[in-house]
C-alpha cells in the first residue's frame, strides 16, 4: 500500500535471500524499482528487483487505524465491481479453524516448493526444502454481501505457529494460542482481512493477509 492508498502487489520477493538492508517487515514503507510483469494483467501487480529495495519509516502503530480504515471495502464483491484485485475487508463473525492435513497434501505442497524453487531466475534452495505446516488455517466470515470460507495464506500465521512450537509449547498449546488470537482477541481489539485474485482465475479470491487493527482511530497494533 503506498501512502496514498494504492495497492502494490510485489513478487517475487524471496525474504530469506533478502540482504539485511532490504529485507523489510511488516509495516514498513519501501522504496524499490519494478517492470510490469508480462504475463500478469492485474493493475497492482509489480516485478520488483530485490537488490533496488531502500526500507524507509515503519507506519507507527497510532498511525495505523486512521491510514487503513478508510481504505475498507464493504465486501469482497465491491473490489470485483472496481475492477480491483487486491482489497481490505473488515470480517463480520469472523471464525479461525485448523484441520490436520493429510500426507498426500503434505507431499503435493513440498513438490510445489520445489517446482517454485526451480523456475525461479536462481534456485531457491531454501524454497525447495521448506517444510509446510502441518495443519490448514482457515477463516469462515461474512461480508456485506455474502458469507465466505478461505484458506489463511497468510505466511505469519504459520511462522506464528513455528514460533510458539520453538518457544516449547506443545502442539496442542500452539493452536489452542492460536485459536485464542484469531477468535477472541483480534476480534474483540479490531481485525482486517486482505484480499486478493488469482491472475489465471480472477473470479477466484483467497486470503492473504490478518491485520490486527483498531476498528476507531485510537490506534492500532501489529500482528
Amino acid at each position: 500500500m503506498t501512502p496514498e492508498g494504492q495497492w502494490k502487489r510485489l513478487y517475487p520477493v524471496r525474504f530469506r535471500h533478502l540482504k539485511e538492508e532490504n529485507s523489510f517487515k511488516r509495516w514498513d514503507f519501501i522504496d524499490f524499482k519494478y517492470i510490469r510483469p508480462p504475463r500478469d494483467n492485474r493493475r497492482e501487480s509489480c516485478r520488483v528487483f530485490e537488490d533496488s529495495i531502500v526500507i524507509g519509516k515503519r507506519l507507527a502503530p497510532s498511525k495505523r487505524a486512521a491510514f487503513l480504515n478508510p481504505l475498507v471495502l464493504p465486501s469482497v464483491k465491491a473490489a470485483e465491481e472496481r475492477g480491483d484485485s487486491l482489497a481490505l475487508i473488515r470480517p463480520i463473525e469472523p471464525r479461525f479453524s485448523y484441520k490436520l492435513k493429510s500426507s498426500s497434501d503434505l507431499k503435493e505442497e513440498r513438490d510445489s516448493y520445489k517446482l517454485a524453487a526451480s523456475q525461479g531466475s536462481l534456485l531457491d534452495d531454501d524454497l525447495a526444502v521448506l517444510e509446510p505446516t502441518p495443519y490448514e488455517f482457515k477463516f469462515r466470515f461474512k461480508d456485506a454481501h455474502a458469507l465466505h470460507e478461505y484458506t489463511n495464506g497468510d505466511w505469519e500465521a504459520h511462522a506464528m505457529y513455528y514460533n510458539e512450537r520453538k518457544r516449547g509449547r506443545t502442539v496442542q498449546e500452539t493452536l489452542d494460542w492460536m485459536d485464542h488470537r484469531f477468535n477472541d482477541d483480534y476480534p474483540k481489539r479490531g481485525m482486517l482481512f486482505a484480499v486478493g485474485n488469482l491472475a489465471k482465475r480472477p473470479q477466484t479470491w483467497q486470503l492473504l493477509g490478518v491485520l490486527r487493527v483498531d476498528e476507531n482511530l485510537q490506534g492500532a497494533f501489529a500482528l
